[in-house]
């Protein structure tokens, strides 16, 4: 039977992720397996997953959305299967029953398990997303967040309306790399292993962590707009998904967090990714060990935002 987050586990009762496992890339070279071509390729994507925004985010930033299209499951897992008990991500049945999801429009496939099981057959594994999927080969190119958004950010470029904008720029790259590590193993990754964590020594070290590295990515806002200097960049967007998806409460605490978190999401292209009610259904409805019961908070529509009753891992906030 196919795998799930709930899966990954240890016997300590740490969160410890797979690592992914389509691992293929596009290339510009018309020689390629995967070469880059405009209509070939689609993103299906979940809106309440930070991993799988950024890849949406590239679309909107690099201008790629008429190139490359993209399709939202959606926000609560289903079973994906009458045979056994696997709950994951499913397509909806038609195009109004979910708003921001819609139906697989290449495959017919009900659920993303399914498109790995067109990729390789009785798939075993985490049918996770984003996953870049070959419309022409009907195969999965990657389902790796951080080496699609490279993808993107270069090979497409032919294609792209905003081609000369490079969130990786070789002159930055070692200290984007540097900023990478630190906030994926202490916050893009960190909050899962608070939120999973089995035993209180995990839940304790993981959330040291988160807190001490929202310390720092404090500290160097305080003196620059981005994390890398004055220029938005690939660490920017990494942190972004997750940041979105805090706490107000808590992330108004890091005043420079909180206005660079509000000054990302008016980059033009970059709201669209963030459907806070795709958030607000998942991260309340969809993870059923964390919230057995299930209740989702529910939004104030007054205020814009999203009441988070009873405290969650992200933000639950509609940024004006």
């Amino acid at each position: 039977m196919a795998r799930s987050a709930h899966d990954e586990v240890t016997d300590s009762g740490a969160f410890d992720p797979l690592p992914s496992t389509f691992r293929s890339f596009v290339s510009r070279g018309s020689s390629a397996r995967f070469p880059a071509a405009p209509g070939r390729y689609h993103l299906y994507v979940a809106y309440s997953c930070p991993w799988a925004c950024r890849c949406l985010a590239y679309l909107k930033l690099k201008g790629l959305d008429h190139a490359i299209g993209f399709t939202s499951v959606k926000p609560i897992f289903e079973r994906t299967k009458e045979t056994d008990g696997h709950m994951g991500w499913v397509f909806p049945a038609t195009g109004d029953e979910e708003p921001g999801a819609e139906p697989d429009p290449f495959n017919g496939a009900k659920s993303i398990r399914e498109l790995y099981e067109i990729a390789s057959g009785n798939y075993t594994g985490k049918p996770s997303v984003p996953v870049l999927w070959d419309k022409q080969l009907k195969t999965i190119v990657n389902n790796e967040s951080s080496e699609i958004i490279r993808m993107l950010n270069t090979e497409f470029n032919e294609f792209a309306e905003n081609p000369d904008l490079d969130l990786y720029p070789a002159h930055l790259q070692a200290s984007i790399d540097e900023i990478n590590e630190l906030v994926y193993e202490a916050i893009n990754i960190g909050v899962y292993k608070c939120g999973f964590a089995k035993q209180q020594g995990p839940y304790d070290e993981a959330v040291t962590k988160l807190y001490e590295a929202l310390d720092k990515c404090e500290d160097i806002l305080s003196k620059q707009r981005f994390l890398c200097g004055n220029q938005l960049t690939e660490a920017d967007v990494r942190l972004f998904t997750t940041l979105i998806r805090f706490d107000e409460k808590l992330i108004r605490e890091y005043p420079n967090l909180f206005n660079y978190t509000k000054d990302i999401y008016q980059i033009p292209g970059i709201s669209s990714t963030v459907n806070m009610e795709h958030i607000r259904k998942s991260y309340y409805g969809g993870y059923s060990p964390i919230n057995p019961y299930g209740i989702i908070p529910v939004a104030d529509v007054a205020k814009n935002n999203v009441t988070v009753a009873g405290c969650g891992w992200f933000v639950l906030v509609e940024w004006q």
